[in-house]
């Protein structure tokens, strides 16, 4: 849980809530483990956050989870029980200072409010994302000092502005970069399979499941589970997604045992969730689940002073990508250009800019392995209608209108699907279209 808060000189801040154990008795005596994340387990076993030595103690004892309403303290069925203040309990919200009886080990509750000051990093860069504009420097300086926890970060941001590569970013600088990053797009689930693809599903669980398949959670074991477009999930899934959430544990479909799964949760939405939880369309509680660390990734209209870097950065993967030399420097007329337009779909659009402007210009490596590009095409053929070329003459009324109809399919097609980066399911809802109709023309069309 956390808040944005505004300090008198104008500095932001964000409010981290945490919480500590602190062990009290026994021969571990003073040791002191973190809630970083949504989840703390205490036990005997290795794999556990706080591992106990004390004979007394389960290998899986205890454990402790964040929710909207504070930190809920959960016995694993263990041997000898879990106090909580002297009383035996099965679960049981946690007050500051409160005491935990694990065994015969003693354990102290401490929570507190941690201060990050949302200080702008000094590098214009974190991994894959760059930006000099002073909002995405705050971001930066906000992931160098949350990257390395297992805190659930929720990021905001219209489509195209870069919220995958932005936790791709964040897993390369986790403690768990040496672990597999899954991503589902939950806006393109078919909803019918949307509990098969998250949590699996055993051999004979339904028609057509002619053998086990592991789902998103045991795929992203050991490492960081993106679940993108969140604001798409439908309700009737939300309360199993946030169970597996709070618990880390999943039961595939069709199968009874609970299995065990250790991954950090990084989700995103074009949505405003906190409309959508107006609206009933978006649990509560999920959201203060998911939104541990919330950011927000600014359109480029509103950072257009970050164009030229992106621009660059953007070039030089490209001429990577197509076997071009380094690019030369943009010219002039490029850069104005580049940032007299508003970018309604943001920085994939510009890189398609960018591409088509390379591809059309530059259908092959040029001698010597440079690329010139001084004038990238952009302005009127950028939003602006396309233009058409004149009728063929011999062709009959019923041909020719066939052809541009043919044509405005593709292009309408196209446009649709860029505007919500390939999924089809939110792309049929914004056109009130059916989603079959539309994987049709975007098939008949040869659009990936």
């Amino acid at each position: 849980m956390s808040s944005v808060t505004q300090a008198n000189e104008g500095a932001r801040a964000l409010s981290l809530s945490r919480c500590s154990l602190l062990v009290l008795s026994g021969d571990q005596k003073g040791t002191q483990c973190v809630l970083d994340g949504d989840l703390l387990r205490v036990g005997k076993n290795e794999g556990n956050d706080l591992v106990l030595t004390d004979t007394t103690v389960s290998r899986d004892h205890c454990e402790i989870t964040r929710d909207p309403r504070g930190y809920l303290l959960r016995d694993l069925g263990s041997t000898n029980g879990t106090l909580l203040d002297g009383a035996q309990i099965r679960e049981g919200y946690l007050r500051p200072g409160a005491l935990i009886t694990v065994g015969r080990v003693e354990l102290q509750v401490r929570t507190y409010a941690e201060r990050l000051d949302l200080l702008p990093s000094e590098r214009q860069r974190f991994d894959r994302m760059v930006g000099a504009d002073r909002a995405m420097r705050e971001i930066f300086g906000l992931l160098e000092r949350v990257s390395k926890t297992d805190a659930t970060l929720l990021i905001g941001g219209e489509t195209g502005t870069g919220k995958d590569v932005l936790a791709r970013s964040v897993h390369a600088a986790s403690k768990r970069d040496a672990g597999p990053f899954v991503a589902v797009d939950c806006g393109a689930l078919v909803s019918s399979l949307i509990e098969s693809e998250l949590f699996g599903h055993e051999k004979g669980a339904f028609t057509g499941a002619a053998e086990r398949r592991l789902g998103a959670f045991e795929l992203a074991h050991h490492g960081t589970l993106f679940l993108d477009e969140i604001g798409e999930l439908p309700v009737d899934m939300q309360p199993k997604l946030l169970r597996a959430l709070e618990t880390r544990r999943i039961r595939r479909v069709g199968g009874s045992a609970e299995i065990p799964v250790d991954l950090r949760v990084i989700a995103a939405s074009n949505r405003n969730l906190l409309l959508e939880i107006e609206r009933g369309k978006f649990r509560q509680d999920l959201y203060f689940r998911l939104a541990v660390v919330p950011l927000h990734i600014p359109p480029l209209r509103e950072r257009r002073g970050d164009i030229e870097l992106i621009a660059r950065e953007l070039l030089a993967r490209l001429c990577e990508e197509h076997g071009f030399g380094p690019p030369a420097p943009l010219g002039e007329a490029a850069l104005q250009a580049l940032a007299a337009h508003d970018w309604p779909g943001n920085v994939r659009e510009l890189r398609n800019v960018l591409e088509r402007g390379l591809l059309l210009g530059h259908p092959g490596a040029p001698p010597g392995g440079q690329l010139e590009l001084a004038v990238v095409p952009v302005g009127p053929a950028i939003g602006a209608a396309p233009s058409r070329e004149p009728f063929e003459p011999g062709l009959s009324y019923r041909e020719t209108r066939a052809r541009w109809e043919a044509e405005f399919e593709r292009k309408y097609a196209s446009w649709l699907l860029a505007r919500h980066d390939g999924n089809v399911s939110a792309a049929a809802r914004s056109a009130d279209m059916d989603r079959k109709y539309l994987h049709k023309l975007a098939t008949r069309h040869g659009i990936k």
